[in-house]
């Protein structure tokens, strides 16, 4: 019997070219192959009216690739921070019929998501396909920050400092996975770390 998943946890597919005159793309690093590979099957000129926010990570690798697809647009920035603003301004003066696709981490769709969603965009017209790295976006439920890129069980949190384990519980309206205090009751008691979220 196959193990349930957990209801929260945010389920992906691959990404495909969709009926539509405007498309933009969200991406970071690995998600650009999703890209690449969703060019492949699209039909000529599906590019001419499209817009690519990319955040390539440190190797700046892909970028040649998405330049090659002659986007209308594109945006290569060094976080999804600094890529936000646009991100939400490109958001707010999309026309009727927008078509959004979001590859890469799950911290980054987690968050472009959540800007899609309150900027109005419906959930049919995004598609999500999940590449790269499995580092997870975790937020500690006991001093509410944020800790990106958590790649051990457990993980410390980088605003208060303490060891959370980290639960596969995700809150989309956060865009990250809940992590709790593992030894409360013996702050003493610290158990072994492993990388396991790669």
């Amino acid at each position: 019997m196959a193990a349930k998943s957990i209801i929260s946890r945010p389920v992906y597919g691959t990404l495909s070219p969709q009926p539509g005159k405007h498309h933009l793309f969200v991406t970071d690093a690995e998600g650009a192959l999703a890209i690449t590979d969703l060019a492949a099957k699209a039909p000529y000129g599906f590019f001419a009216d499209a817009h690519i926010i990319f955040i390539p990570g440190q190797d700046g690798r892909h970028v040649a690739a998405l330049e090659a697809l002659k986007p209308a647009q594109f945006y290569q920035g060094p976080s999804f921070a600094s890529a936000l603003p646009r991100l939400k301004q490109t958001l707010a003066n999309a026309h009727m019929g927008l078509r959004l696709y979001l590859a890469g981490t799950e911290g980054l769709i987690g968050q472009a998501m959540q800007a899609a969603l309150e900027a109005g965009i419906d959930h049919t017209a995004i598609q999500t396909e999940h590449r790269g790295s499995l580092a997870r976006r975790i937020q500690c439920v006991h001093c509410k920050g944020i800790t990106e890129n958590v790649t051990t069980q457990p993980a410390t949190c980088s605003h208060c400092g303490l060891l959370l384990l980290v639960r596969d519980h995700y809150s989309r309206r956060l865009a990250a996975f809940q992590g709790v205090c593992i030894n409360a009751e013996d702050r003493s008691e610290i158990p072994p770390t492993e990388e396991i979220f790669r």
